[in-house]
């Protein structure tokens, strides 16, 4: 039987590659994200045939709207193997100006409320099934704050100790929760950075190392492995050490948001 994953983001930037590379590796998938028009010219030029994806429309910061695709997802193609939570945004803040706590408020509905809720409908359905993967994309940004990064860094941050601490309540289960931690990957999200992106990645890369730590059900993983070095050193640094190499460091553009 094919086994099917089920992606949310899924519009561009490493959704897309991910979903090609799942698509490669013989799975069905279920491709989810608010921009569906997009998905379905990436599909069309990718030549997937029709029987091997369902698309689904969703905004992970609306709660219903996710739970309802994926209720839509197992009604339609059944309980996914692999789930993966990779919708995010990325937006630079300045919490001294107001309508940045806007944007702030934004950023942790998608990238963590968005991730619990896409998690929340298949949860019971692969512990009775004693099977199953859930993937949390976090970044490396979430090991230490970065200027202008608030919400981005804090968001991430929060998405490596949920998986931690899901992971702890799914043992035993059979459902297994991976913690991705990209480095920098060349996307729409990265390509107005206006500072070094050490060790930079293409996004078909990123995916395909991706699905071999998700296949060998790694709890936690820095993808490139020269980013994990990297992120071992940064939670060792003192913070004297740290903020000095942050002086001068472009910031995140306000208001920037994909």
């Amino acid at each position: 039987m094919t086994e099917l994953v089920f992606i949310t983001g899924a519009s561009s930037g490493l959704g897309q590659a991910l979903a090609l590379a799942y698509h490669h590796a013989g799975y069905d998938l279920a491709l989810v994200a608010r921009r569906t028009e997009e998905i379905k010219a990436w599909v069309a030029q990718q030549k997937i045939s029709p029987n091997r994806y369902r698309i689904y429309s969703a905004d992970v910061s609306n709660i219903d709207s996710i739970v309802n695709a994926a209720h839509a997802c197992m009604t339609t193609q059944g309980l996914p193997d692999v789930v993966i939570a990779n919708a995010g945004i990325s937006v630079g803040v300045d919490s001294a100006i107001r309508e940045d706590l806007d944007q702030l408020a934004q950023t942790f509905a998608t990238n963590n409320i968005g991730l619990a809720a896409t998690f929340h409908p298949f949860i019971d359905a692969m512990r009775k099934r004693q099977s199953g993967k859930l993937v949390g994309i976090a970044s490396v940004a979430g090991i230490r704050g970065m200027p202008g990064h608030g919400a981005y860094c804090a968001s991430k941050a929060a998405v490596i100790t949920y998986c931690e601490s899901l992971r702890g309540e799914m043992r035993g289960s059979g459902v297994q929760v991976v913690t991705i931690c990209p480095g920098y990957v060349r996307t729409p999200m990265t390509q107005g950075n206006n500072y070094p992106m050490p060790f930079l990645m293409e996004a078909e890369d990123f995916a395909t190392a991706c699905l071999r730590k998700i296949e060998a059900g790694s709890s936690y993983s820095v993808i490139p492995w020269q980013m994990g070095i990297v992120a071992k050193i940064l939670r060792l640094l003192p913070n004297a050490l740290f903020d000095k190499a942050l002086v001068g460091r472009g910031r995140k553009a306000r208001g920037t948001q994909l």
